[in-house]
């Protein structure tokens, strides 16, 4: 998995990640994005092209408008490398815990 630093900068903001959820469910232009947030067009804006730039939305123009989707490809990626974690995570947590009553089993 290959993820550079504009993803983690772009997952970083609680904005960012909110309007990654949102599009999750349906496509939208930036104005459909600002109902859900207390900031400026202009700020919703600029977190789109942050989100744009890491490559997690994607955008299409269609007349002087910009529609906004989430990149599923991209955020496939993420998804399976938080799934990679996690599942080392509970392998070690298994192993320690049956290590921990091998030892306390030898002790009685």
């Amino acid at each position: 998995i290959v993820m550079g630093a504009s993803v983690w900068k772009a997952l970083s903001d609680d904005s960012r990640r909110h309007m990654l959820l949102l599009l999750k469910d349906k496509n939208m232009f930036p104005s459909e994005l600002a109902e859900h947030f207390d900031m400026t067009l202009a700020g919703v804006s600029t977190h789109l092209r942050i989100l744009r730039d890491a490559d997690l939305v994607k955008e299409k123009r269609e007349g002087q408008r910009r529609l906004y989707s989430l990149n599923t490809e991209a955020t496939l990626e993420i998804k399976n490398f938080y799934d990679q974690m996690w599942s080392n995570n509970l392998n070690s947590l298994k192993e320690f815990v049956e290590n921990k009553k091998r030892k306390e089993g030898k002790r009685k």
